[in-house]
């Protein structure tokens, strides 16, 4: 699991990092939040472990803007304070965070944590997967999409366009070995033979 840090105290910043890579997590450490806004932008982390007062971005903010990018995969985040408290807690979680740890961290209660964190990332994994079930014609290969019934009010769509409509993906057409062999060279002979009589 990648674990992004956004930590403004060098020390801490250090601290956290050893113990995360002696837990056997891949590690990218920021120094603020700004930061690690732009790698969060640039590739995927399964989490993010964020101070929550510093310079500039704070944690709560970084939070925010995470939460407001459209992506398909969750991003855990967990932020440490040295704040208590119920309202500290409440506000950071209506910013997004869902997890927090206190300063200075335990470690092992840091492994817990992650833990939690690993398990929550691995049960979203497995409802994206399942969410990502498609009902497909047996006869014809059309995608029924009820989710966008103003476009396909007779609720089907061709492969292409239901694909191009839920990603970013798009299609180049070609013909494969097998289907080439199987299906257009015995058409292909067969016109050829018809041509020739």
């Amino acid at each position: 699991m990648k674990i992004l840090i956004s930590e403004d105290d060098t020390v801490s910043r250090l601290l956290l990092s050893t113990t995360l890579k002696k837990l056997g997590y891949e590690v990218i450490a920021t120094e603020n939040g700004r930061d690690a806004w732009g790698i969060f932008r640039q590739e995927h982390v399964s989490a993010i472990i964020s101070d929550w007062m510093m310079p500039d971005v704070d944690g709560l903010e970084l939070c925010r803007m995470i939460r407001a990018e459209d992506r398909t995969r969750y991003t855990y985040i967990i932020l440490l304070t040295a704040l208590g408290g119920k309202g500290c807690y409440l506000e950071g979680m209506n910013a997004g965070a869902d997890d927090f740890i206190t300063k200075p961290f335990d470690k092992d209660q840091l492994a817990a944590r992650l833990r939690v964190a690993e398990r929550i990332l691995q049960l979203q994994s497995e409802v994206k997967q399942l969410e990502g079930l498609l009902p497909i014609c047996m006869y014809c290969k059309k995608i029924r999409d009820d989710k966008h019934p103003e476009e396909r009010p007779e609720g089907w769509a061709r492969v292409e366009d239901y694909v191009a409509s839920h990603t970013d993906a798009s299609f180049s057409h070609g013909i494969c070995p097998e289907c080439y062999e199987n299906q257009v060279k015995p058409e292909m002979d067969q016109l050829l033979t018809n041509k020739t009589e």
